[in-house]
């Protein structure tokens, strides 16, 4: 496992937020009535492993396709935002998928996502068989029309955005993350891309990888991957006890499950989903699991 590294300064504002929070007796309620810390850009209840296991999380959600026609630099998509305009604005991300793939083929993890507080736009890409640098040109357009152009664009943080994909998509994910390091966080999912070296990622990077897959073998690929990216940037790898090149395509909880966390951490600075991240996932659906550890 890579050294510790130091929390990001937000990060601090928000722990010296909730200790003032707490010394004054104020205590504010989530969606669900739950009792919820003080931090600027936490949303939700206490996370709990049932709440992030669960097939949705706590904030209703709904979504509208976004047309091909109507936008520029990627090929549409759909759109998942939670209903509440009550919670202040949230953060976003940008989803592609795989290598001759639609939207269609991951969709699964737009709700899951956008019901634990965050605006998703799973998309489409101008072409099924593009590269990964084109992959990642297309998150970054999204994004752009997410938080600038966007019927949602009043609910979105353009501050706190993130980036995530499958396959070519992953590899068009690290893409992204290498050419714009404003993002806050990063998620490849078994990516693929002929660059092995990312020693200049600032963004914090989950990779999720399977034991058993051949399109993008973990050690040709993910493991490289996250090998060069330097522990400053904060980065976890999660590899998935038997899973093939296609475990995106279904739903997964332990990937589901470290993909929220990994957001709501990074992109909402929320230190309550640190116990998630450190020590980090066990059992029998986990081959194997590394992390920077943010605070330990």
């Amino acid at each position: 496992m890579s050294s510790p590294t130091t929390t990001r300064p937000r990060s601090a504002l928000t722990r010296l937020a909730l200790a003032a929070t707490l010394v004054a007796g104020v205590v504010l309620a989530g969606p669900t009535g739950a009792a919820q810390a003080a931090g600027p850009y936490e949303r939700g209840p206490d996370p709990t492993t049932s709440i992030l296991e669960a097939s949705r999380g706590p904030f209703a959600t709904a979504s509208q396709s976004v047309s091909s026609l109507s936008v520029t630099g990627f090929g549409g998509g759909v759109i998942y935002y939670p209903t509440s305009t009550s919670e202040g604005t949230f953060g976003a991300i940008a989803i592609s998928p795989g290598y001759t793939a639609a939207w269609s083929s991951i969709s699964w993890l737009g709700p899951r996502i956008a019901s634990h507080g965050f605006v998703v736009i799973g998309i489409e890409t101008n072409s099924r068989l593009d590269q990964p640098d084109s992959r990642g040109r297309q998150l970054l357009a999204a994004l752009d029309y997410l938080t600038q152009r966007s019927s949602v664009r009043t609910r979105i943080d353009s501050s706190r955005l993130a980036v995530a994909g499958h396959s070519m998509g992953g590899g068009g994910s690290l893409e992204a993350a290498s050419s714009r390091p404003s993002l806050q966080a990063a998620v490849p999912l078994a990516p693929w891309n002929l660059d092995k070296s990312w020693s200049e990622l600032r963004v914090p990077t989950l990779i999720i990888g399977g034991e058993s897959d051949t399109v993008a073998p973990v050690s040709s690929h993910s493991v490289p991957f996250y090998n060069s990216i330097p522990a400053s940037a904060e980065k976890a790898y999660l590899e998935l006890n038997g899973a093939s090149h296609f475990f995106p395509q279904t739903t997964n909880t332990p990937t589901a499950r470290q993909m929220v966390a990994w957001l709501k951490r990074f992109v909402d600075d929320d230190t309550r989903y640190e116990q998630f991240l450190c020590p980090g996932p066990s059992g029998s659906q986990i081959e194997e699991y590394r992390n920077t550890c943010p605070s330990a």
